[in-house]
This record gives structure tokens, sequence and C-alpha cells, in this order.
């Protein structure tokens, strides 16, 4: 599912997540838990303001992001 992605540029200079969108729902990136690289890819664990764990992916070639993965929290309903 490829998705919108609201960055900011990281101490390296490089796109960062900050926010992205669950169709017209804007869920905010709360904290980036873990992140690693492959030569095309980059992915972010990240913390969720809806309480929800993500890894989001970013293809360094096409520019396009998308969810590779998602933990629910017990949390939330």
């Amino acid at each position: 599912m490829t998705i919108r992605v609201e960055c900011y540029a990281g101490y390296r200079g490089e796109q960062e997540p900050c926010a992205f969108y669950l169709g017209e729902r804007r869920v905010e990136v709360l904290e980036i838990v873990d992140r690693w690289v492959d030569p095309q890819r980059r992915w972010f664990r990240c913390q969720s303001d809806d309480g929800h764990s993500y890894v989001l992916r970013h293809d360094e070639i096409s520019g396009d992001w998308d969810i590779a993965a998602f933990t629910r929290s017990g949390a939330h309903p």
C-alpha cells in the first residue's frame, strides 16, 4: 500500500518520516524506534500517535513510501 508521508531532514540530511496518511487520516510519528537500510530501501520502525507501531519503507529509487509491517497496540480497539 503506497502512502503519503511528511518528512523532515534528519541529522545527516536524510529524510525521516514525521507523519503519514492512512486514507484521509493523518498519523503522527511520535518516535522512530529503529531504522535500517539496504542499497535501495530504508525502513523505519515508528511508534505513532494512534498507539500502534508501523514499519515504513522508503524506496530510494522511486521515492515511494509504503507500510511494510503493522503491529496493533493492545490498548486501542
